[in-house]
């Protein structure tokens, strides 16, 4: 079988299993989406792409996001980044406060909440306009110009984000936030608000697997060497503290966000993007766990 006769096998095989699971109600907005909602893209390096169920609807990729502020960051920084930030593990939720203080304000890795603040921080320091010039590098890699942030969502995260405003105040007071705290968290939430489609998700990740090429135009986001340390990350941050169950199982680097998506990367071939917004008690899409596992188990492709 093809990829695309895969599939649509385990899409339908996990369309007919029970949907368990949460939608991420404590982020308002994200309560009043169609649970039942399941799309599944992919694009290859070569142009091709294929989707099935509701993989041309525009969802919010939350936590998602967070790689693309990172390459950018990366992009900018450097080396230095890592000084800012680790790369290890958390073993905790994605809003621990818990191991800051241990580890003097300096977040394990890039994707847990604490660690994208840190991220969104050094981008105020180094741009201009941060959210414009983040919109503009994000569209820069993508098919669809239009991509944008969701008012009505970052404005929702802002009515709840009590852990989040005490992260960043935290990590201020440890010296490792550099700018006003509110400014800080205001374009944070904005990062997490962007909404894309699986279509559009999985093109717009290509580079990843184009050793930090877009393959429409070849334009160079990453080198190859951050390229490959950004995929180390995905492969063992990129699901909070699931990362390892989710490399066990499905073994390729990806992210997940509580809007219920999945970018899953196979270097040097294709990128595939899940959604399906109930999640599991980890905080990731059920269904999309469960399709990424089966479909890289019947396709009988991994990175390992």
């Amino acid at each position: 079988m093809d990829n695309n006769e895969v599939i649509e096998k385990v899409f339908e095989k996990v369309s007919k299993m029970e949907n368990i699971g949460n939608l991420a109600s404590y982020i308002p907005e994200l309560a009043t989406i169609d649970a039942e909602k399941f799309g599944i893209h992919i694009a290859t390096n070569s142009g091709a792409s294929y989707g099935i169920g509701d993989f041309d609807e525009n969802f919010s990729i939350q936590s998602i996001a967070k790689v693309l502020s990172l390459c950018l960051a990366y992009k900018i920084l450097g080396e230095r980044i890592w000084e800012r930030v680790g790369v290890e593990p958390s073993g905790t939720g994605f809003n621990s406060l818990i191991q800051l203080e241990n580890d003097n304000g300096i977040p394990r890795n890039p994707f847990i909440n604490a660690g994208a603040i840190v991220v969104a921080d050094i981008l105020i320091s180094h741009l201009d306009h941060p959210k414009e010039d983040l919109l503009a590098f994000i569209r820069s890699m993508s098919p669809n110009k239009t991509v944008d942030y969701c008012a009505k969502i970052s404005s929702s995260e802002k009515t709840i984000g009590y852990r989040n405003i005490a992260l960043c105040n935290f990590i201020k007071s440890l010296g490792n936030i550099k700018n006003d705290p509110n400014e800080v968290l205001d374009f944070y939430f904005d990062i997490c608000s962007l909404e894309l489609s699986c279509k559009d998700l999985s093109k717009l990740f290509l580079f990843l697997s184009n050793k930090g090429k877009t393959v429409h135009d070849q334009l160079e986001i990453l080198t190859r060497s951050q390229t490959k340390r950004i995929n180390a990350l995905l492969l063992t941050c990129g699901f909070y503290d699931e990362s390892g169950d989710f490399a066990f199982k499905v073994g390729l680097p990806g992210k997940s966000g509580v809007g219920g998506g999945i970018i899953a990367i196979y270097p040097n071939e294709y990128t595939i993007a899940v959604w399906s917004p109930k999640l599991n008690l980890k905080g990731n899409s059920y269904r999309g766990m469960k399709f990424l596992e089966a479909f890289t188990t019947l396709s009988e492709v991994s990175i390992f």
